[in-house]
């Protein structure tokens, strides 16, 4: 299986990192804590023209991915999402997707909810367009998400049956673990750069077999997770321009459904991330603990983000229950 990006791939990789590297430095996010957002930056990415459906989603990963490594205070993802639902190309407003369906017409902890102007989500068994003015005011949380409730508006527009949603919500687990790829890399390169850097003994710490083997194994996690995201982007684009779903054969390790894909991603990136950022911040000691040091930025994030859609247990059993059916399993008496 190819692990490199194709040559256009590259190129998009390194214009969107770099624009976040100029754009978006550590500074940039501490200053826009605790709500994590910042208008400035925003207005800098809308610039850059991403949003709409002409784009693969195959490609929003690779941009995903650069959002991911720089803890953009911006609402990448679910822009995106909403604007390929919608048709839109443009940056304002701001739009979202409530990922759970709405109770007595609210909508509980919506990513990017306190920053968005327009939310869809599902109410009832409709899909609805709501739209009134962002609260800009977020319940502090771990990852500083601008998450918020929002309600229902009474003008809301009817956008279809509540199962149109399945796709929308496939394509921001699959763009929330391009983003997740993107913290466990940036926070491997911060490890190896601060072990080389820093001194005991009169020798970088890296030179610690115990450090050595605690990063070793990394790169392969990370790559694993890159690996399974373009494999759920692909079977999404796929879908996307209606091509047959392959069939799906788990006991030949064969799995072709892009929702099952999509899910899958999700789990194992969330896991992924919260491992790699575990082991880099210890690398940097004590250190990594404290405010000024940049990698608990993304110790915080990937925990914070990867728990957006809930708990991973829930994602789980649905994923089971996707793969292994009850009438199968019933029927295979196994």
């Amino acid at each position: 299986m190819e692990l490199a990006f194709s040559s256009e791939q590259q190129q998009l990789y390194d214009a969107f990192d770099h624009f976040f590297t100029v754009e978006c430095p550590a500074s940039c996010v501490r200053g826009a804590e605790p709500l994590g957002f910042d208008r400035v930056l925003w207005t800098k990415l809308a610039a850059m023209e991403v949003w709409g459906s002409e784009a693969s989603l195959a490609d929003l990963c690779v941009m995903g991915e650069t959002f991911g490594g720089a803890v953009a205070p911006v609402p990448f993802v679910e822009h995106a999402v909403a604007s390929r639902l919608l048709g839109s190309a443009t940056a304002e407003p701001i739009a979202t997707v409530s990922l759970r369906p709405s109770s007595r017409g609210r909508w509980s902890l919506v990513p990017a909810g306190a920053v968005a102007d327009v939310v869809i989500g599902i109410d009832g068994d409709r899909l609805v367009v709501s739209t009134d003015p962002a609260p800009f005011e977020s319940p502090r949380n771990h990852a500083s998400a601008p998450i918020a409730d929002r309600q229902v508006t009474r003008d809301a527009t009817v956008f279809g049956a509540a199962v149109s949603f399945e796709t929308a919500l496939a394509e921001w687990k699959v763009l929330t673990s391009a983003a997740l790829v993107g913290i466990a890399a940036k926070s491997l390169q911060l490890a190896v750069e601060y072990v080389q850097q820093r001194q005991q003994f009169g020798v970088p710490i890296g030179s610690f077999q115990a450090l050595q083997h605690s990063l070793a194994d990394l790169p392969g996690m990370i790559d694993g997770g890159r690996l399974l995201v373009h494999a759920a982007a692909a079977a999404l684009d796929r879908r996307r321009a209606g091509e047959p779903t392959a069939i799906t054969d788990v006991g030949l390790n064969d799995v072709e459904d892009p929702f099952a894909l999509a899910a899958m991603a999700i789990v194992f990136t969330g896991d992924m991330a919260a491992r790699v950022t575990d082991r880099c911040l210890h690398a940097h000691g004590d250190y990594g603990f404290a405010e000024e040091c940049d990698i608990q930025l993304y110790y915080r994030r990937a925990r914070g983000w990867a728990l957006l859609l809930g708990d991973p247990a829930g994602e789980c059993t649905s994923l089971a229950d996707r793969l292994w059916p009850v009438e199968q399993s019933l029927v295979g008496g196994d």
